[in-house]
């Protein structure tokens, strides 16, 4: 064999080695890129499934915190409504406890004028319903307390509505000045208790001129 053949044979040769090797990388890349892929795949997979666990974990979360914000929200409503209702029927009560106080101070207090003259006080008191015999009369110097008993309506009935006096009632008045307790008078007619009461005069004392 002379040089020329050998040299050629031993090109091809390595020509051949080289074939194998780029190959050889060549199946390697592939390899390498599979194996990539199926990473990447397996990745994206885990990716996907956490993220599918997490959004189910938040939705999760998401529904019982409404539940719990509607729950709070029903119990805070509930809780107002009765507030609401208990001040409403506290109001009611107190509406209908004053009322009865005025009605009861308005009916228990005879109506009364105080009249003056030049030397005495004329007191008028509407005392209807009253007999004479139930009248009272106290004077001071300084004041008048008339005290009356008005007659009660029979038990077995319910009031409906109240207006008119029952029981004792009293009235005490007083005077701008003294009077004369023991020269004082009282008439009761038509309803009307009408007491005079004569001022006090202050004595008068004629001083002799020298």
């Amino acid at each position: 064999m002379n040089k020329s053949s050998e040299v050629k044979k031993i090109a091809l040769e390595k020509k051949s080695d080289l074939k194998d090797k780029a190959l050889e990388v060549k199946k390697g890349a592939l390899e390498k890129t599979a194996d990539a892929k199926e990473s990447a795949l397996m990745k994206t997979s885990e990716i996907k499934e956490n993220a599918g666990e997490k959004t189910a974990e938040i939705k999760a979360d998401t529904s019982d915190k409404t539940a719990e914000f509607r729950e709070n929200a029903e119990k805070t409503r509930k809780q107002a409504e009765r507030k609401i209702n208990e001040f409403i029927s506290t109001l009611k009560d107190k509406q209908e406890e004053f009322g009865k106080t005025i009605s009861d101070y308005t009916s228990q207090k005879p109506l009364t004028d105080v009249l003056e003259t030049e030397n005495s006080y004329i007191i008028k008191v509407d005392l209807p319903r009253i007999k004479k015999e139930n009248i009272n009369v106290n004077i001071t110097e300084d004041s008048v307390e008339i005290q009356a008993k008005f007659d009660e309506e029979d038990e077995t009935l319910e009031f409906i509505k109240k207006e008119r006096s029952y029981g004792d009632t009293s009235r005490i008045i007083p005077l701008p000045e003294k009077i004369e307790v023991k020269k004082a008078s009282a008439k009761f007619e038509d309803a009307v208790l009408t007491v005079e009461l004569p001022k006090v005069q202050e004595e008068k004392i004629k001083v002799k001129i020298d």
